[in-house]
């Protein structure tokens, strides 16, 4: 036995292990601004973005006018567009035609709204998810049918198809149903996990359900329906967003009082519903709003608002916009990482969306929403003081190389 040797092949092992130890993934940020200015009338509101692959993107920003009296009276869908990853845009161009409002009977008019564009790999396609908005006399309607709605975008032609709505299979059920506003996740056969929040036909509080739907790069058709989540206080569950990482999905839903976190293996099937929280175990502070994922081979973040931001003169305190690592096990906020995405200046944030555009760069795309705190919810001044302007921001998030560290033992 070659004891000296054993010994000296011991020392050195133990004395300076060859250990990988993964970092979290670092990122710079990069905050542009599309456009800025409006009419004081009406205000740009969610944009979105979605990224057709190649050596140079195409970035396609889809977004709404919503009239400053009123509440989520919108005008027809408008298109930007960037062919040099965001250093120029065209537009806005109006889709009247194809993304615009239709008339039904009883002096209604029905829109699509809340609107997503998203690559689909599968087909190749960008596919656009949302929902449409009833209003009767310019208001919307208290009780009325809802539905999630599609488009696809044509790079060529620079156009959308005329939007479709998504049939389901219990209309009584889904009276009420719609993916406005929420992140859906492709699966590698083509089919997509759409969340949806609805509520069924004489009821009041509104539930979450994730859609199994195939895409043949035409049609979307609905294929199996998940478990049914539900908080039957104030107005219900709202704006479902959704994420894979590390084989696991995870779901983030808008709630009056508060938000809440919840995860599934297989993407439709998802077990309790958990409060947000910070690692400490106190209250995130994000309630009465959206929020979405953003996502890294190596870790999962969440884009959010919240109280407690020196920003109680916000309506719903709804900006700034911040970006943070969740634990994905424990299913909390990690503080320590919180950033800022998006400033405070007078106006709401909130209605925002996510673009995977490439693996170097992920997107957060926003509007300032010039509306106030009630009574005078319109009067946009109050926003401009502290210096919005119905700004388009997209923030860039850079990814940086992953490092790696040489630790001792």
């Amino acid at each position: 036995m070659n004891t000296p040797r054993l010994l000296l092949a011991s020392l050195l092992f133990g004395s300076v292990a060859l250990l990988h130890a993964a970092e979290p993934p670092g990122f710079d940020l990069k905050l542009d601004t599309i456009s800025t200015g409006f009419d004081k009338k009406s205000c740009w509101v969610h944009p979105r973005a979605g990224a057709i692959p190649g050596a140079v993107p195409k970035i396609v920003l889809t977004m709404n006018k919503a009239a400053l009296v009123g509440s989520d009276i919108f005008d027809p869908l408008n298109e930007m567009r960037s062919d040099d990853f965001g250093k120029t845009w065209s537009g806005p161009v109006e889709h009247a035609r194809t993304l615009g409002p239709r008339e039904e009977p009883g002096r209604v008019t029905v829109t699509p709204s809340d609107f997503w564009p998203k690559w689909h790999a599968k087909s190749g396609k960008l596919l656009g998810i949302g929902h449409d908005v009833r209003y009767q006399d310019n208001k919307v309607m208290r009780v009325r049918a809802r539905e999630t709605v599609f488009s696809i975008y044509d790079p060529g032609a620079r156009n959308w198809t005329a939007w479709e709505t998504l049939a389901v299979p219990d209309t009584n059920r889904f009276h009420n149903a719609g993916a406005g506003s929420v992140q859906r996740v492709d699966l590698p056969d083509g089919d997509i996990l759409l969340p949806i929040y609805f509520t069924p036909k004489g009821e009041t509080t509104s539930r979450v359900v994730v859609l199994r739907c195939g895409f043949d790069g035409r049609r979307l058709s609905v294929k199996e329906i998940g478990n049914e989540l539900r908080v039957d206080v104030e107005r219900g569950l709202h704006e479902p967003s959704l994420a894979r990482f590390k084989g696991r999905y995870y779901l983030t839903i808008r709630h009056d009082q508060q938000a809440f976190v919840t995860t599934s293996a297989d993407g439709l099937n998802y077990g309790p519903l958990k409060s947000w929280t910070w690692d400490d175990g106190t209250d995130l502070g994000s309630y009465n709003t959206q929020a979405h994922w953003v996502t890294h081979d190596d870790a999962l973040f969440l884009c959010y608002t919240r109280r407690g931001a020196n920003n109680d003169h916000i309506p719903r305190n709804r900006a700034p916009l911040f970006i943070a690592q969740v634990d994905a096990k424990k299913l909390h906020v990690i503080r320590s990482t919180e950033r800022e995405l998006m400033p405070q200046r007078g106006a709401k944030l909130g209605n925002f969306g996510v673009t995977e555009v490439n693996e170097n760069e992920t997107w957060v795309t926003d509007a300032e929403w010039m509306q106030t705190n009630p009574p005078n919810y319109a009067d946009y001044t109050q926003c401009m003081k502290y210096g919005s302007d119905n700004a388009v921001f997209a923030a860039r998030i850079l990814w940086k190389k992953p490092n790696t560290t040489w630790n001792s033992r």
